[in-house]
């Protein structure tokens, strides 16, 4: 039986351009030795399985390369690795610092490779520290690790940090296509797509999930093969689901539900997927956002074909239930029943009924129907109020006819607690903002929101409201960040006036400067009161601030405030 040589192994980078994903990193290493720029320690951080150690082995054979007489050598007996796992003791560096004081006996330098740097002990940290500032010339230290947080500032301080990003899904996918060729295995776009998403960013751990795949199901890599040996759900689920939702069909999408349960997989994990498939949808719907969709060329489609069918009213509110499904989970007592009360709320977002009710879930037109005869049987009828052409014929009216006490709808009274509430109520509807997601959202600079904002403070002095006018003028608006407005006002009852206006400022900048995403943040800041003085004595001490013999003139004539 020939020997097994798994491909994390089989396949490790020999030189800087076989570093996946990493490109930015080893250009800068590549350069460095060119233009002997090199520092004499390094630090590599970065998750898991991104090239770090691979990336340290390969600097450390080309340090000396540099001045070989054939490009053959690699110089093994220079470069020392140190694993800090179960190195992490102060005698173990102090044996690592007697070495370095040793020159080589070929080449120019010795490396030192001190992998997980971070189990070092604080001890070791502080024996290594003296070494790491001033190493010897012919020595250069590399150190690797996956938590950066872990290790003291005062050996930070002394590195040059590179840190390692995850390998992208696209990298990693075409990586593995490469190995596919050399292998001659063939494969699936979508099934590589799959094995690079598990991998999470790793390339080590997408090329183990790969040998696991190919052990599974031989030299032909199959979507259908992969999702069964990952154990995940397939694309055709989650597309499957949300046609039966798009539908309106409520007792399809809980069967759907019980076949995702019934093959071993949580609701959790589904919902989340669920969440994550309604977000791709969404980016589908644009063509300046398809790019973000990391899926196979296969998939991309069945997304674009799906997103015509779903509306943004059907997929932003989709999007946020099935997120809130996923936070509360945990918590929940009836995980199955939150899950399938999500999907049904989800399923009624679209149903268009004769009477369609603006809570979340679908009621019988039939229902309404019912109660029709009931509910005008005790209406009164509106009576016009019109200037009679001839005198009305009085009718006698009979005792059976004349409305029962219980029956005549009362006037609310203008004085009670429920009236009150109900006006507030009205004012709160009043005041609701529509929905602008489709109105434009031109970019604008601080000079712009300046310009705007002072013709609003003229528009508020023409219509007489001039206490709003002075408080829009006792901040500044600052452009923080996209469309969101920042303005700090010296106390909050300049802030909760304001904010009962909120809305007339919104809807006056967002015409001015044709931007229907702006924001105002109002904030009460200590800065800008200070700004402010109110009484004498505040006024006295901001004149004693701006000139100090103030305090001497009152002092010496003996003046009071």
């Amino acid at each position: 039986m020939e020997h097994f040589i798994v491909s994390a192994r089989k396949y490790r980078p020999q030189n800087f351009e076989d570093v996946v994903g990493q490109q930015a990193i080893t250009n800068t290493l590549e350069n460095a030795i060119k233009n002997n720029h090199l520092a004499q320690a390094l630090l590599f951080t970065g998750p898991r399985g991104v090239g770090k150690t691979s990336c340290a082995r390969i600097l450390a054979k080309r340090i000396n390369q540099e001045d070989a007489t054939t490009d053959d050598e690699d110089f093994a007996f220079n470069i020392f690795e140190l694993d800090a796992a179960s190195n992490n003791s102060v005698d173990d560096i102090r044996n690592l610092t007697d070495q370095v004081r040793i020159p080589p006996q070929t080449g120019k330098y010795k490396v030192y490779i001190i992998d997980e740097v971070h189990m070092l002990s604080q001890a070791a940290f502080n024996a290594f520290l003296k070494t790491l500032e001033e190493p010897p010339a012919h020595a250069i230290f590399i150190l690797a690790t996956t938590e950066k947080h872990k290790i003291i500032p005062t050996i930070l301080s002394r590195c040059q940090i590179f840190d390692f990003k995850r390998i992208s899904v696209l990298d990693a996918k075409n990586y593995l296509k490469t190995i596919c060729e050399k292998e001659n295995i063939t494969a699936d776009d979508d099934a590589l797509h799959i094995i690079a998403q598990k991998a999470d960013g790793a390339m080590r751990d997408a090329l183990s999930i790969f040998d696991r795949v190919v052990s599974f199901s031989g030299n032909n890599l199959t979507r259908e093969a992969v999702t069964q040996n990952l154990n995940v759900l397939d694309y055709d689920v989650y597309f499957n689901m949300t046609d039966l939702l798009l539908e309106n069909k409520i007792p399809e999408v809980l069967m759907a539900f019980n076949d995702v349960l019934s093959k071993g997989f949580e609701g959790h994990h589904f919902i989340s997927g669920l969440a994550s498939h309604f977000r791709d949808l969404l980016v589908a719907k644009d063509q300046a956002t398809v790019a973000l969709l990391e899926v196979g060329d296969n998939t991309k489609k069945k997304y674009l074909e799906q997103a015509a069918k779903a509306t943004m009213q059907f997929l932003l509110p989709a999007i946020d239930k099935a997120n809130d499904c996923d936070l509360k989970y945990r918590a929940s007592k009836n995980q199955r029943l939150l899950v399938e009360l999500t999907l049904m709320q989800i399923a009624s977002i679209t149903f268009d009924g004769a009477k369609k009710k603006s809570s979340n879930y679908i009621i019988p037109a039939t229902f309404f129907t019912s109660l029709a005869p009931a509910v005008t049987k005790n209406v009164k009828p509106k009576i016009q109020k019109t200037a009679p052409t001839k005198p009305a014929v009085e009718t006698p009216i009979k005792e059976s006819e004349v409305p029962s006490i219980k029956n005549i709808k009362r006037r609310t009274s203008a004085f009670s607690l429920k009236s009150i509430q109900q006006k507030k109520e009205m004012k709160n509807i009043a005041v609701e903002e529509e929905n602008y997601d489709n109105h434009p959202r031109t970019p604008f600079t601080q000079e712009q929101l300046a310009e705007a904002w002072k013709k609003y403070y003229y528009h508020l002095q023409k219509l007489g409201e001039k206490n709003i006018a002075s408080i829009l003028i006792a901040g500044e608006p600052v452009l923080i960040d996209g469309f969101l407005v920042k303005l700090a006002l010296p106390n909050k009852l300049m802030k909760n006036q304001l904010k009962k206006d909120k809305h007339k400022l919104h809807k006056f900048l967002r015409e001015k400067l044709n931007n229907y995403g702006i924001n105002v943040k109002i904030e009460v800041s200590e800065t800008v009161e200070k700004k402010f003085v109110y009484t004498p004595q505040e006024k006295y001490e901001k004149l004693k601030e701006k000139n100090p013999l103030i305090e001497k003139l009152k002092n010496t004539f003996g003046l009071e405030i």
